[in-house]
């Protein structure tokens, strides 16, 4: 029984040597990970956005308007509340800028 008790132990200072020895560069990873799974996010959430503008142009849904324009306001809510918890302030004004270029073609 000693000798299965003592192998755990083993094995768990074993598999923590490891992960200190390659923690950062698995820290570095995940994080990066998880900023590009929140940059996806936010894009999803820039393409609802468009189409709620569109939407809001279009005459067809003019019965409708009050409706779209809320949901644009609560899309637009949840986008600035995304970007600050995920300090994402940098891409937000990239793609604002990106945007506003088309815009002034069309002007």
């Amino acid at each position: 029984m000693r000798e299965g008790h003592g192998h755990r132990g083993r094995h768990g200072q074993r598999e923590h040597g490891e992960h200190r020895e390659h923690g950062h560069h698995h820290h570095k990873s995940a994080q990066t990970f998880r900023r590009g799974r929140a940059l996806a996010f936010l894009e999803k959430l820039q393409v609802t956005q468009a189409t709620l503008k569109r939407q809001l142009n279009d005459p067809e849904l003019e019965s409708i308007k009050g409706v779209i324009s809320g949901e644009l306001k609560a899309t637009e809510s949840i986008m600035d509340e995304f970007i600050h918890m995920f300090q994402l302030h940098e891409t937000a004004a990239e793609e604002q800028a990106a945007d506003v270029n088309p815009n002034d073609e069309r002007a």
